[in-house]
């Protein structure tokens, strides 16, 4: 400023020297046409003066543009101080080396004490007591992180909150900065330290370390509740119409082979094949024996019942065709419902987020995630930020932990997108909490500090050399790893398909309801045989029964008396008596024929023959029987 002056001022003295006229002043107007006079003159004066300034020697091109000068670089420090020289043709010349700059900037840091800002949240910060004072209040993640930092340069740092308690963002109405980045730039505060991210509009704002931390947007969402078995899981394969259908198609074929085998006549048969002139016919296919037969296929085991007409065959054929296809159907499906672990529907990424409208989803109001979505020119993004702003109640929350309970009270309803690391921290901490889908973006959290600040280079070495070191890692695992309640891990060794009784208990009940029911079913027989005997054998219902019952429990013999009424009885006895005779006439005419033949062949022949007889005469007295 002084050498602008000095050349100004001689300039004007050239001028007057050279010239009989004076240089007079007169006031302009930028919106007058009226140039002053004396302003070209001047103009030329200042090219052709050539003087020793404060600034070294000053001279100007023909172009009005200084040529060769040189300057000294000061630093200020408990006084000022030539650090080197800055010349048009060499640049910039220290006088120092570069470690000598090094270490003193060091040994300024570690006589420096640091007022270090931030702001609360888990894990980064928290508040042990309020009661206390300095940083003996905090502990968390950013505590241990700068403490670290400070134990390596040999500084000292003094923690406190952001006033607003927000992380930075600048406010287009009132032109001005919030949160941590306000306090750096209004210079009460060295350092800003939390999960503060680094973005384009905060790193013209502050500057930034390197990244202690790379992260991301995700989507944190609650885990899907896995579905306890259902007891009839083995209905599960068919749906309730289909088994609507198998069962109405099961009564039809039925009642169509019935009435079929009603109307064929191959169906109907001589009960008595000994009988060439039988007086009627039998039909084994009747309405409870169509049933068993259908029912015996359907369970793939087959019946002693078998269709005789071809019409009936074919309905046969056709029903065990239509068996086959379902069973191999239910089968299989058996298999898969029964092993795979039903669990509720859920979404996948963020795609699926924004093409469902049952559940909502928000993030922190202000922050680097809502500037992500509301100046992205992906077209899904803007989907997703429309979608929240017009959201009615707000989907928007004022801290990351609001949005985390809304996450656990919303039963699947709210999904919160937040950072990579804060999600993985509420996965160890809540059990029930998931990561939904990748990451959306990259970034990083960085140390902020004011512009051109002297110390970035210091705190990001050292910030590199945790990184190198395994440091960061150690204290990310101290912080996000060891909770005090750990979620349970699952037993990957358990086979997946292995099966409990919950799946198949609902076939043991089935089992269970058919064997008391059969026991009911013996009960009612028993009580209905019990009150025929007591009609045959004209005795009391209670005599009847404790005959039939101590038979019932003696758990020996395959043959039971029948039992006939009593005036049946000597009829049967005239008639057993009849046969015997009977039986002693055919062997006393078979001795006098063994007698009568001599020869041995002739014998056996006729032997052969009286058999055959015989067997005839006794078919005939059992059909008369």
């Amino acid at each position: 400023m002084f050498d602008a002056i000095k050349v100004y001022s001689e300039a004007i003295q050239r001028l007057r020297r050279g010239s009989l006229e004076d240089v007079e002043v007169m006031p302009l107007q930028c919106s007058w046409r009226e140039k002053w006079l004396n302003g070209s003159s001047i103009i030329n004066e200042i090219k052709k003066v050539k003087i020793e300034g404060m600034s070294g020697s000053i001279k100007f091109d023909e172009s009005g543009q200084r040529t060769f000068f040189s300057i000294d670089i000061i630093e200020l420090t408990n006084g000022f101080r030539k650090i080197g020289t800055w010349d048009t043709e060499r640049g910039i010349t220290y006088t120092r080396t570069g470690s000598e700059m090094q270490n003193e900037m060091f040994q300024s840091i570690s006589n420096k004490t640091f007022y270090v800002v931030s702001r609360l949240g888990e894990p980064y910060l928290t508040e042990i007591d309020k009661n206390l004072e300095g940083n003996a209040r905090f502990a968390g993640y950013s505590m241990d992180l700068i403490d670290e930092i400070a134990k390596d340069l040999k500084f000292s740092y003094k923690f406190y909150l952001a006033p607003d308690g927000e992380y930075g963002s600048f406010n287009k109405e009132t032109k001005q900065w919030t949160g941590l980045i306000k306090e750096l730039r209004e210079r009460r505060a060295d350092l800003g330290i939390c999960d503060l991210t680094i973005t384009y509009e905060r790193r013209s704002a502050v500057d930034f370390t390197m990244p202690f931390m790379t992260l991301g947007i995700s989507i944190l969402y609650s885990k899907p509740m896995k579905q306890p078995p259902e007891l009839f899981s083995f209905l599960s394969p068919f749906s309730v119409d289909v088994w609507i259908y198998m069962a109405t198609a099961y009564l039809g074929v039925s009642l169509l082979l019935y009435f079929l085998a009603r109307i064929s006549p191959m169906e109907w048969k001589n009960p008595h094949p000994c009988n060439k002139d039988p007086g009627e016919l039998e039909n084994t296919l009747a309405i409870y024996n169509a049933i068993w037969h259908n029912i015996g296929s359907l369970m793939q085991q087959g019946s002693d019942i078998a269709p005789q007409a071809l019409s009936t065959r074919v309905v046969a054929g056709m029903w065990w065709f239509f068996v086959l296809i379902m069973i191999s159907s239910y089968t299989a499906n058996l298999a898969a419902f029964l092993t795979m672990d039903r669990m509720e529907a859920t979404i996948e990424n963020v795609e699926d987020l924004a093409n469902q409208n049952k559940i909502k989803y928000g993030l922190l109001k202000k922050g680097s995630s809502a500037n992500f979505f509301q100046n992205s020119n992906v077209s899904l993004y803007q989907k997703i930020w429309s979608q929240m702003e017009s959201a009615h109640p707000s989907v928007f929350t004022s801290d990351n932990d609001e949005g985390v309970e809304r996450v656990l009270r919303g039963n699947r309803g709210y999904a919160f997108f937040m950072e990579s690391t804060t999600i993985e921290y509420q996965k160890e901490k809540h059990c029930s909490l998931m990561q939904v889908g990748g990451l959306l973006d990259s970034k990083g959290y960085g140390i902020a500090m004011p512009f051109n600040s002297p110390y970035r280079i210091a705190i990001s070495g050292s910030v590199l050399k945790m990184q190198e070191s395994g440091r960061l890692q150690q204290l990310k695992d101290k912080w996000w790893k060891n909770q005090k309640d750990k979620c349970p891990e699952e037993d990957k060794s358990k086979d997946s398909s292995e099966l409990s009784i919950a799946h198949v208990g609902g076939v043991f009940l089935v089992l269970l309801v058919g064997c008391v029911v059969a026991f009911f079913v013996s009960i009612l027989e028993f009580l209905w045989n019990v009150r025929k005997v007591a009609v045959t054998e004209k005795l009391s219902p209670a005599e009847a029964f404790l005959l039939e019952l101590k038979f019932a429990i003696q758990c020996y013999g395959t043959t039971k008396p029948v039992w006939k009424r009593r005036e049946d009885s000597v009829v049967d006895k005239d008639f057993a008596e009849s046969r015997e005779i009977e039986e002693d006439e055919v062997e006393e005419e078979e001795e006098e024929d063994r007698g009568f033949f001599g020869d041995e062949n002739m014998e056996e022949e006729y032997i052969r023959m009286n058999g055959f007889n015989k067997n005839i005469r006794a078919m005939s007295t059992q059909s008369y029987s």
